[in-house]
Parts: structure tokens; C-alpha cells; sequence
């Protein structure tokens, strides 16, 4: 049975209508938690979800969605910034206008929501925000090179807002999954020549073998985000079956046809 360690919590996730954003707002929500789900998208069930239609790219947008948190819920207690955009692509292969709109969404998107929230934070007595990171932050991997450095920014921001909010007792946290088996990750494979090929290579990147699941993501983000953790701050948990820290013997590579 789960733990009720969110009870008199209110969280706001973004990007929690599908993926990481909603395993985190289901399992926020499974230990006692109101949950806010942020997101352009409704999701397909409710499941007992607060939704708030809003663009995290929009500063009105997200002032205006926060607003309507504080007036549904009364404050906000956690922030998990989880909205995100992918791109693909060598230092050369993305545009201006590409670099402008996922840094937009990816950095700017979480600096929006967490300013917008500030204000409640501080009225809480359990305040965290965990910002949703990945292994490109701090691995060179092919064809990553701009969400690879949005993810950068966003793991270093996490260290700057955790050092100038201590004395305010908020805590900022970071979580930085490896290749996730969620819908873009899915929607990536299904455009690939070889489907099944590309997964095995996917797989095969992470010593554990497989995709990280998105419930394994929400439970790292659920510890850092409770009680649990009060001295945890200016962390970041990885969660990628080993990928950034273990080196284990070579074997055969897959590689494409």
C-alpha cells in the first residue's frame, strides 16, 4: 500500500498529461497529494487530476495558470518542471528559430513556472521544486546536441536557484533519466527504418539493457520531493540503469544496416 507522505501537499506538474509528467502526477497523487497538471494537452482520464490548459512558453500563460492553481487549491507546496520539447540533430543541423523555441520551452518554461510559484513556495512549510533533467546534461550522445545543452542549462539553473533559495527552505532538486520508454521516445522509433533495431540499440546504450520505465522516474521524483528529503538539496538523482557511471566490458555493438 502506498505511503501517504504527500497528504496536505498540493504539487503542480507540467507536462503531466502523458509520459514521465503524468507517471510523476499518478504517483504524487497515490500518496496523498492534490495534483495540478500543467499541460497543452488534456490528458485522455482525469484520474483525479486538476488540469490547466497552458503553453509554458507563454509568460501570461503560465502567470495565469498558476493563478488558477493557488485559486482551486489555495497554495502550491511542490513543482515538478517536467514539460519538455525534443530535438535531434548535430550542432549544425538545428536552425536558429529551433535553438530559440527549445530553449523557450526546456530552460525558460521551468524559470516561468517556478517564478510564477515562488510566491506560494514560500508560504509552504514542506516547499521542493524538482526539475525533470536528463543524461545528455552530462553525457555526449549523438545527435543531441541542442536538447543536450537545454537539459545543461536546466541542471545548472537547478544548482543556482537550490543555492539562492536555501535560506528560504525551499529545496531544489534535480532527476536526470536515461532513454525512457515514453510516447516520444515511441514516436522517434516508429519514424526509424528499423523500429525494433533502434530499440535494441536504445537498449543496449543502458548497462541494465532495457528502457528506464516511467513509474521508476516518478518514484525518484516523489523522494526527492517529500518530507523524506528535507536535507537533500541541490541534488541530482540519475536514474539510467547505469549509464553515467559504470563501465562495464565492451561487447559486440549493434549497429545499423
Amino acid at each position: 500500500m502506498q505511503s501517504e507522505e504527500f497528504t496536505g501537499l498540493n504539487a503542480l506538474v507540467t507536462g503531466g498529461a502523458s509520459g514521465l509528467g503524468l507517471a510523476i502526477s499518478r504517483r504524487l497523487r497515490s500518496g496523498g497529494a492534490k495534483v495540478a497538471v500543467l499541460d497543452i494537452n488534456p490528458p485522455g482520464d482525469a484520474e483525479g487530476l486538476f488540469f490547466v490548459s497552458a503553453n509554458i512558453g507563454d509568460t501570461d500563460a503560465v502567470n495565469d495558470a498558476v493563478r488558477n492553481v493557488e485559486l482551486s487549491f489555495g497554495g502550491i507546496d511542490i513543482v515538478v518542471n517536467n514539460a519538455a520539447i525534443g530535438a535531434k540533430g548535430t550542432v549544425e543541423d538545428n536552425g536558429d528559430d529551433e535553438w530559440h523555441e527549445v530553449f523557450n520551452v526546456n530552460v525558460l518554461g521551468a524559470v516561468r513556472v517556478t517564478r510564477a510559484a515562488l510566491p506560494l513556495l514560500r508560504r509552504s512549510a514542506r516547499p521542493a521544486v524538482v526539475n525533470i533533467c536528463s543524461v545528455a546534461a552530462s553525457v555526449g550522445l549523438s545527435e543531441r546536441a541542442l536538447y543536450g545543452a537545454t537539459k545543461g542549462a536546466l541542471s545548472s539553473l537547478t544548482l543556482q536557484m537550490a543555492a539562492d533559495h536555501l535560506h528560504e527552505g525551499i529545496r531544489f532538486n534535480s532527476v536526470e533519466p536515461g532513454t525512457a520508454d515514453t510516447p516520444w521516445v515511441q514516436r522517434l522509433l516508429s519514424a526509424a527504418e528499423d523500429p525494433v533495431l533502434e530499440r535494441k540499440i536504445l537498449e543496449s546504450r543502458q548497462p541494465h539493457g532495457r528502457l528506464v520505465s516511467p513509474e521508476e522516474v516518478a518514484e525518484a521524483v516523489a523522494y526527492l520531493a517529500s518530507p523524506r528529503a528535507l536535507s537533500t538539496t541541490g541534488t541530482s538523482l540519475t536514474v539510467d540503469g547505469g549509464l553515467t557511471s559504470l563501465r562495464l566490458p565492451a561487447t559486440e555493438p549493434l549497429t545499423r544496416a
